[in-house]
């Protein structure tokens, strides 16, 4: 299965560097996957292309400002770093730029000194360890200095307003550093009247890594590994879900994230189990599907494995042509950009 089957043209000028406001005024496109019938509506239309019967679930992570902008103690040098995840106490993986390696023990200063850093090594995959030390809660110091870990292709430099922007609002859990993108188009008001309607709505977690915009380099797509995530499935969410493929109500997934977790922890059946811990789960065309039966997302990156996703579950060439549909009348794209709501 070649990569270079999953690429598309696209001008920046569709790139959106800003969300759309109201959040649900974006637009939203309806792909039919049995069909490849097309529809254009706005995203405050989702409420009515839901059913009653429905269960609607997403994604409750929350976005950590987990880029930093520091000093090296020893030179003064600028150094930026993104924070990708803890792996103990204290101990977090990181990306620096500039990318050349630090020597373990070199002491990193950030905020004016309210955070330091201390190099301490490399993963195995090459990813620096930095251990940080504060006064006071290292939450509480990050959520002052930290800044809003835009993706690369949001060229311009965060602004305060993106800590709300880049945020669903149902976010609950820190720990993601890329925002579960689907979701951002959801307003409060909208969730309640989706809940009046009668759709259930359930949370799952899943902290979106970096690893996310890594583009898949491999020409075989089959041989890319993804990063690991951290995930939980409740019991209480759990049973909603296990209760609602009984009764054969529809299942749908707000975001490519969600689905990951619902695959993850899926049975043969359909039905879930409640589970926590990390998941490297890859979904590519070929994967059979058991629990979700539609699917809220964005337009997606090319060659990326998010792109593969929403292609294994609509199928490549529909998918390609609502792309291309989307380019010719103009869309906006990637995690500021409009959505697709892809139904059976």
């Amino acid at each position: 299965m070649d990569i270079n089957d999953f690429d598309y043209h696209l001008n920046e000028e569709l790139i959106a560097f800003f969300p759309a406001e109201p959040r649900d005024s974006s637009r939203l496109m309806v792909l039919s996957r049995s069909t490849g019938e097309l529809e254009h509506k706005k995203f405050v239309d989702i409420k009515e292309l839901l059913c009653e019967s429905d269960v609607l679930v997403l994604n409750d992570t929350k976005v950590i400002p987990a880029r930093l902008f520091g000093k090296k103690k020893e030179t003064g040098g600028k150094i930026e770093v993104l924070l990708l995840k803890e792996t103990q106490n204290g101990l977090w993986e990181a990306l620096i730029r500039p990318s050349k390696r630090l020597r373990e023990g070199a002491e990193i200063l950030f905020g004016d000194g309210k955070l330091n850093g201390k190099a301490s090594g490399y993963s195995a995959d090459g990813k620096i360890l930095i251990r940080f030390d504060c006064d006071g809660k290292f939450h509480d110091v990050l959520f002052e200095i930290g800044h809003t870990p835009l993706p690369p292709y949001i060229k311009r430099q965060d602004k305060e307003e993106d800590k709300d922007w880049y945020q669903t609002v149902y976010a609950e859990r820190d720990g993601a550093v890329a925002s579960p993108t689907a979701g951002l188009h959801f307003t409060k008001e909208l969730l309640e009247g989706i809940k009046q309607k009668g759709v259930e709505i359930i949370y799952v977690t899943l902290h979106t890594g970096w690893g996310t915009f890594r583009p898949v380099r491999e020409n075989d797509v089959r041989e890319h590994r993804m990063d690991e995530e951290y995930f939980e499935l409740t019991e209480k969410a759990a049973e909603t879900i296990n209760r609602a493929k009984k009764e054969k109500r529809r299942i749908i997934a707000v975001g490519t994230t969600t689905v990951r977790v619902l695959e993850t922890v899926a049975f043969p059946d359909g039905t879930v189990k409640p589970s926590s811990g990390c998941t490297g789960l890859f979904i590519y065309p070929g994967h059979e599907f058991k629990v979700i039966d539609a699917l809220i997302t964005n337009f997606h990156l090319p060659k990326s494995t998010l792109l593969l996703l929403v292609s294994a579950f609509a199928g490549r060439e529909r998918i390609l042509s609502a792309y291309g549909e989307a380019i010719r009348k103009k869309y906006r794209f990637y995690s500021y950009g409009d959505a697709m709501f892809i139904k059976k």
